[in-house]
């Protein structure tokens, strides 16, 4: 895929996860995520400084803290709470048509995007309407995807068939579900794994522990 295509994907899916933000009631905003400890608003705000970050810009804040990926993450969260509902989602529009990225693939983008949608809407019941091509473009990145979200290894040595779309990776144990639940397993959630079936299950649900 191009990078035009994929910056489109990447703009379509901020698009579509603004109107689903732009949607939701206070309480929807402080409801729990699939990101242990983050609320909605925590991880629009985790999104957002995605979105918005730099090459320049993440080095910089990854120096400030100490090197260290996970303290930069939630400094990050930690800066962008203190912004309203609306302002987050103001910025977050403004996202729809620029090119800037952190010192990583692209395809990160997309996957930050449609992961973490997903994170905001299965607690809620909402449908995140993320589109076919992006989440099989995601789910493209997530089996070749190492440092930071370890996707690579979970998957490793197994079969990776959603039931819904014209996909599949990899050769071994079977693991066959909704694309969506399966992008969610390979990013660490553990609680889409009753939504997945096959002889690779189990190896699944030991490697996410």
């Amino acid at each position: 895929m191009n990078e035009t295509t994929m910056w489109s994907l990447i703009h379509t899916e901020r698009a579509r996860l603004c109107d689903t933000l732009a949607s939701f009631s206070p309480e929807q905003w402080e409801h729990f995520t699939l990101c242990k400890g983050w609320n909605v608003h925590s991880v629009a705000g985790h999104v957002l400084a995605g979105a918005e970050q730099t090459t320049g810009g993440f080095l910089t804040r990854l120096a400030a803290s100490g090197f260290r990926f996970n303290v930069m993450t939630q400094n990050d969260v930690v800066r962008n709470a203190k912004l309203s509902p609306g302002e987050l989602v103001t910025r977050l529009r403004a996202t729809v048509t620029t090119t800037n990225h952190p010192p990583a693939p692209i395809s990160a983008m997309l996957g930050e995007v449609v992961a973490h949608a997903e994170d905001i809407c299965r607690p809620l019941g909402v449908n995140s309407g993320v589109a076919d091509e992006a989440l099989i473009a995601t789910l493209q990145a997530f089996v070749n995807t190492g440092f930071p979200l370890g996707s690579k290894k979970r998957v490793a040595g197994l079969t990776i068939s959603p039931n819904d779309l014209a996909w599949s990776h990899g050769s071994g144990p079977k693991v066959e579900g909704p694309g969506k639940a399966l992008v969610l397993a390979m990013v660490g959630r553990t609680a889409v794994l009753e939504d997945l079936s096959g002889d690779g299950v189990a190896e699944l649900t030991r490697r996410l522990g």
